[in-house]
């Protein structure tokens, strides 16, 4: 089997195809997490961008107008690092077929090269060992074979081998990989996307795959007398409540009857989608457990029944942002924090924005767009409060209407400190330096548990085991949280050391908090003792020290 040209259906197959093997795959490139703390989602970030860029797909009827779609919806739906680098790659790629109407074998490899240049320009440090350098070999394999062969698929294939061969290097360029034993989880997304594209053109049928946003029927090319839908209801909701059990939901959920089934979220916050004929079931299950929110059900036969003769094209109703309420101010904070205890302080400190995220629940660059937009200031301060959230925030910034400061927080406790400088009267920039001051102040300390076995920085870890990490990096090891609590106030308390201030999680009450809390200060009767109930999900403690 070859292909000479790809036309503008077979595109649409091609990048179906990637979002659906990744999406099936995803909880394989999770697991390649190298701390082994409980925040592997390179993989649900990566699908979820991946899902936001071909949502709108269905209706584009030239290459052109498809390239464009991936590019605007990998934009505004990128996740996590990886998944902004992928929405750059995408983002050049769509530049690289511009004015294309079929697609050959060296138009693709030229449009995957300008792919890798566009993202490692928009990194301010590359770093190799990452999803960019196994982009870069998959792009080099597919110039060289489009300069031997004019068949796609086996550009394609070429490419995944220079990829693969790449990928696996990974832990020689980056020793924190090696000492984990993985390979890049980005990298391996990258490429999970490329071989179910390849499958696709390949013949593989991946017709049922549904985007999880909007109940959105992805297969443009399938005729709709083709296409019968068996559950008529698509059903999404949100549940808040304390310490959620995601894993059971998902369970009880896929036994029932229907398909499209998305549970993803914490301990605080779970987002259900599912496609069913019996929707209030779904409300039901998940009222045992807490408050449903943001209830949306739609009859997708209704829908249907408005397609044309050719496409799906099931569009989905524009969000509506709600007008900013309240007189315009000179400077509005726009926070992330998971935890209701953590999201009412950021309130209580001044931010107007508090959206819910963290660690396993990125938001989107849509999602700060839309808070940018809710906010009446006339500047906005970003505050991440996580590595992984910075660069989405970043991108956010470039397709805000309005100035927006980025600070780069990658701790809840930073952001908090940085909150004490702010002021609502000030511009953006004056805000930003204050705040960047005051967060310089404050040490960062969590308290969590290892989820796997592993060995990092020559400490052996088994999954239970109870981690102290100092600013990110695993401090000390041990099975009680008194004591690696203990030790890590050790490790941060320094004879300048004026303040601690504690955030428990959900998983303490207020009785275990405080008893854990005076067992290990019992030494710092000289220094100021805060308590806040952070309610967050996975950290026990998260630990500032000033």
């Amino acid at each position: 089997m070859s292909l000479n040209e790809m036309n503008v259906d077979q595109l649409r197959d091609f990048l179906v195809g990637g979002c659906a093997f990744l999406c099936e795959n995803k909880e394989k490139v999770n697991a390649l997490n190298v701390f082994p703390v409980p925040d592997g989602d390179t993989g649900t970030n990566m699908s979820l961008t991946m899902t936001s860029a071909v949502k709108d797909l269905a209706s584009k009827n030239t290459v052109e107008k498809v390239m464009s779609a991936l590019s605007n919806g990998a934009l505004m739906g990128a996740r996590g690092n990886s998944g902004v680098i992928l929405s750059q790659i995408f983002r050049g790629f769509a530049s690289g077929l511009e004015g294309e109407t079929i697609i050959t074998a060296k138009s693709l490899s030229n449009a995957l090269q300008k792919g890798v240049d566009l993202a490692y320009k928009s990194v301010m440090k590359p770093v190799e060992g990452t999803i960019l350098t196994v982009s870069r070999a998959v792009a080099k394999g597919a110039v060289a074979a489009a300069e031997e062969s004019d068949d796609i698929l086996h550009v394609l294939e070429q490419a995944i081998e220079e990829g693969s061969v790449a990928l696996a290097n990974t832990p020689n360029q980056l020793p924190v990989l090696k000492e984990a034993g993985v390979v890049d989880a980005g990298g391996q997304g990258y490429l999970l996307i490329l071989h179910g594209g390849l499958k696709a053109l390949q013949g593989e049928d991946f017709s049922d795959f549904a985007v999880l946003s909007g109940g959105a029927m992805v297969n443009p090319a399938v005729k709709k007398e083709e296409k019968e839908i068996v559950y008529g209801y698509c059903t999404e909701v949100l549940i808040k409540g304390h310490k959620l059990p995601v894993d059971l939901i998902r369970t009880y959920l896929s036994r029932q009857d229907g398909d499209c089934l998305l549970v993803v979220g914490s301990e605080d916050l779970v987002k259900v989608h599912f496609h069913t004929n019996k929707p209030y079931k779904v409300l039901e299950y998940g009222l045992k457990y807490g408050t449903l929110h943001d209830i949306k059900i739609e009859n997708m036969r209704d829908q249907h029944s408005e397609l044309t003769d050719d496409f799906f094209k099931i569009e989905e109703e524009p969000k509506e942002v709600p007008a900013p309420a309240g007189p315009t101010v000179a400077c509005g904070v726009v926070a992330i924090a998971n935890g209701d205890g953590l999201a009412e302080l950021f309130t209580s400190l001044g931010a107007a924005e508090v959206i819910c995220g963290g660690q396993t629940m990125n938001p989107s660059a849509e999602d700060l767009l839309n808070a940018i937009d809710r906010v009446n200031a006339e500047e906005i301060v970003i505050l991440p409060n996580n590595s992984n959230i910075i660069l989405t925030a970043e991108q956010a910034k470039k397709l805000a209407k309005k100035p927006v400061h980025v600070l780069p927080t990658k701790f809840i406790t930073q952001g908090i400190g940085a909150m004490l400088g702010f002021n609502a009267e000030t511009t953006g920039a004056e805000n930003a330096a204050t705040m960047a001051d005051c967060m310089a102040e404050i040490k960062s300390g969590e308290v969590t548990f290892a989820v796997r076995n592993s060995t990092f920085e020559g400490k052996e870890i088994t999954a239970g085991d109870i981690l102290g990490l100092k600013e990110g990096n695993i401090v000390t090891v041990g099975q009680e949280t008194q004591a690696v609590l203990g030790d890590l106030l050790q490790e941060m308390v320094t004879e300048d050391s004026t303040l601690i201030s504690f955030y428990y999680g959900n998983d303490l009450t207020e009785a275990e908090a405080m008893s854990l809390i005076e067992a290990v200060t019992a030494d710092y009767g000289h220094m100021d003792i805060e308590v806040h109930c952070g309610g967050q999900p996975l950290y026990y403690f998260l630990v500032s020290v000033e």
